[in-house]
């Protein structure tokens, strides 16, 4: 599977679907930016940063200060795929953040989707 297109989409413009996707479901632009920092270590200058450079995917890992140790127990579909059997790392990194947002649309307590 070709993945440089995905890896070349800038977070900055995927953020706000992530944020749309989730306010439609009674969650919050929090909640997101509650599950980015907990996957990547960023905090509120970084994320803005990252947004305000219109980073790639690539880059937005890549500047990550730190991967949770705990994102390994992401598991589950998304776009068709287990997360888990996913060999590429940053494919692997996507699908992580896509599926801690689709659990915060489907209503999951953040303690779960946290892996806590």
């Amino acid at each position: 599977m070709k993945n440089e297109r995905v890896y070349r989409m800038t977070f900055s413009s995927v953020y706000p679907l992530y944020i749309q996707k989730v306010e439609r479901k009674g969650r919050t632009k929090a909640d997101v930016d509650t599950v980015i920092y907990w996957l990547t270590g960023y905090d509120d200058a970084g994320l803005a940063t990252q947004i305000d450079k219109n980073a790639d995917f690539e880059t937005f890992f890549a500047d990550a200060p730190q991967i949770n140790p705990n994102a390994s127990k992401i598991k589950g579909v998304i776009c068709g795929y287990r997360v888990e059997e996913i060999e590429d790392l940053l494919m692997k990194k996507i699908r992580w953040l896509d599926k801690l947002v689709d659990e915060l649309a489907k209503g999951k307590s953040m303690e779960k989707i946290l892996r806590s």
